[in-house]
């Protein structure tokens, strides 16, 4: 069982006084609309002062500002706010529109995906132009190692689930931008490549990668990484919107998201949220929200596509985004998002990150077109 320090319990029972206020008023109100947007703004902007005040703790270009950069670019296309393109956009300017330095590594073309939303609205062509070269090197590369956890095949394959958020989506939508099949028949190809050796058929989950097939939590249970599978079920909803309806595979991915979807909502715990261990909860037994945020999103986008049933899964985000909401500090910080990791790891109150802030508003993005299109109120 995972202790917090006892320096950090009175603030915690401060900030449970404060997450326990918020709650009753999200489920007494029911969700509206102008309440989304404005925790939406609040979150956001909060981020984006911490980057001009604080600077990003990571390079521009890394997958964790880059996570962040792909809600925040959600949001502007919501909200029709040219201030948070704009902002994007001076990235895109400062880092002359190129990818991070390991070229085949899908965490540092994951800013892709911004340029290529931006780029669909500018039609800049220098703003997709080098990935598109890099995308090329893809498309031509064997592909044919083992996805065995070792000799840095992270660099070369997408060999650990996080990955399928950060390359699939990307490489799909690049197809949208310039018309040629062969990103999203490549994407499409290494998505099975991964599935056939992380994915669990019985458990319907997926390691986060080959180092934990054998791995147990104190349970006895086998280790499923919360935000992993999340990233893996946001990547799932972002391939699926990007792929044509008579896509041969298409009915694939669908099929799997919708195993995926039954068995995370049986995770869920009594307050909304997941915790950082699928499949032991107990171990770390604080909430978790960059996972929640990624399953709410992808829950959310199901529903909004008519994927998923209402009576059974409009509750579960219900509660999920209410749980979100409650991590809310005051100044809008979103507070219980797991630190950078690769296996589950407590959250606290006080721990946050930007890839945490865009899972949420990935998240509100989605829950906004729900409450517009179903007249919920």
């Amino acid at each position: 069982m995972y202790f917090l320090p006892k320096n950090h319990l009175r603030f915690i029972f401060i900030f449970v006084g404060y997450q326990l206020f918020l709650t009753t008023i999200l489920h007494a109100q029911h969700i509206k609309k102008e309440d989304v947007v404005k925790t939406m703004r609040q979150v956001a902007d909060w981020q984006v002062n911490d980057w001009d005040v604080n600077q990003a703790q990571t390079p521009k270009w890394d997958w964790t500002n880059a996570t962040g950069y792909i809600g925040i670019l959600e949001m502007g296309d919501l909200l029709q706010d040219n201030k948070y393109h704009s902002y994007l956009y001076n990235i895109g300017e400062e880092l002359k529109w190129d990818t991070g330095p390991n070229r085949f590594y899908a965490d540092d073309y994951c800013i892709a995906q911004t340029f290529i939303g931006l780029y669909l609205k500018k039609k800049e062509k220098r703003m997709i132009n080098k990935f598109i070269a890099l995308a090329d090197s893809i498309v031509k590369m064997p592909h044919t190692e083992s996805l065995e956890w070792k000799n840095e095949i992270n660099h070369r394959e997408w060999a650990w689930c996080d990955a399928l958020f950060m390359g699939p989506p990307t490489l799909a939508k690049l197809s949208i931008a310039t018309g040629n099949k062969k990103y999203l028949a490549v994407a499409d190809k290494l998505w099975w490549k991964t599935y056939d050796y992380l994915y669990d058929k019985e458990e319907h989950l997926y390691f986060r990668d080959g180092s934990n097939f054998t791995k147990r939590e104190r349970n006895g249970k086998e280790v499923f990484w919360s935000r992993g599978n999340g990233w893996v079920m946001a990547g799932l909803s972002r391939v699926i919107t990007d792929m044509p309806l008579n896509y041969p595979s298409r009915h694939r991915y669908v099929s799997l998201y919708k195993e995926m979807a039954e068995k995370i909502v049986s995770l869920q715990q009594a307050d909304g949220s997941w915790h950082t261990s699928l499949l032991d909860p107990a171990s770390y037994p604080l909430k978790e929200t960059s996972g929640t945020a990624f399953y709410t999103y992808a829950l959310l986008w199901g529903l909004n596509n008519g994927i998923l049933d209402k009576s059974k899964y409009w509750p579960v985000v219900m509660k999920s985004w209410g749980v979100l909401v409650s991590a809310i500090h005051p100044n809008g910080m979103l507070g219980y998002v797991q630190p950078i990791g690769w296996q589950p790891e407590p959250a606290t109150p006080k721990s946050t990150a930007v890839f945490g802030v865009g899972a949420f508003l990935l998240a509100g993005a989605e829950l906004y077109k729900y409450i517009d299109k179903n007249n919920v109120n």
